[in-house]
């Protein structure tokens, strides 16, 4: 099962032709398997950066993003696939298509972690765990907004991935969608994967109580076991 590891990790964006800034710097945390970690601090402050990094989606300009201690570099090309099955992505943007159901979004992402034979079998599979059977033949646009949500999180697990990274799940949701979401989470958690979660729900996490990276500017400015939102120390 991995370990995740980010060894003074720095990412630059270019701000204009020559201006570039740091989105974030020398980033150093160890995540092993089976810890639930809460990414906070203010818009802008790195949570989404430090996620897609982990996750291989964008490859850092300084230091090395590690799995089982190999570099996350080496997943590109024939070894993507790899990253489909290590990693349940649930981003900001939308990422369900619109004019495909329920069903085959979730088949989509069965088969690009190279399920093919059995993507309806694991789609069935991974809506029955978000509590939504029976929505597969309905289309994002006849689903409330927390229903989204949570058939982002199947797509997210269809692949049966050990570690999910999960940016702002909860956000504009009430506090019943929220509560009922982490309660997923929490389950998904007690079998042993891996939850990365940026997110802007303090009562939650003060709730839950496990790691809390807060991040300030781009760099990690608190790690705390067992934290609250905003604790440093």
């Amino acid at each position: 099962m991995p370990e995740i590891r980010l060894d003074n990790v720095s990412k630059l964006y270019k701000v204009d032709k020559k201006l570039k800034q740091y989105a974030v710097r020398e980033l150093s945390a160890t995540i092993s398997q089976g810890e639930f970690v809460f990414l906070v601090g203010s818009s802008g402050a790195g949570k989404s950066t430090m996620l897609k990094l982990i996750g291989g989606e964008i490859a850092p300009d300084k230091g090395s993003v590690l799995v089982d201690d190999v570099s996350i570099s080496r997943f590109f090309g024939p070894w993507k696939v790899r990253l489909a099955r290590t990693f349940g992505i649930v981003s900001q943007q939308p990422v369900l298509v619109r004019k495909r159901t329920i069903e085959e979004n979730l088949m989509m992402a069965a088969r690009a972690g190279g399920m093919q034979r059995k993507s309806q079998a694991a789609s069935e599979k991974a809506l029955g765990l978000v509590g939504l059977s029976g929505v597969e033949k309905c289309y994002p646009a006849e689903l409330s907004i927390g229903e989204v949500r949570r058939v982002e999180l199947a797509r997210a697990l269809v692949n049966s991935p050990p570690v999910l990274l999960l940016d702002e799940l909860t956000a504009n949701l009430d506090d019943d969608n929220i509560w009922d979401i982490m309660h997923l989470l929490n389950e998904l958690n007690t079998r042993g994967t891996t939850i990365i979660m940026a997110t802007h729900a303090s009562q939650f996490v003060n709730i839950m109580r496990r790691r809390v990276v807060t991040l300030v500017d781009g760099r990690i400015f608190g790690d705390v076991k067992n934290g609250k939102y905003g604790d440093i120390v």
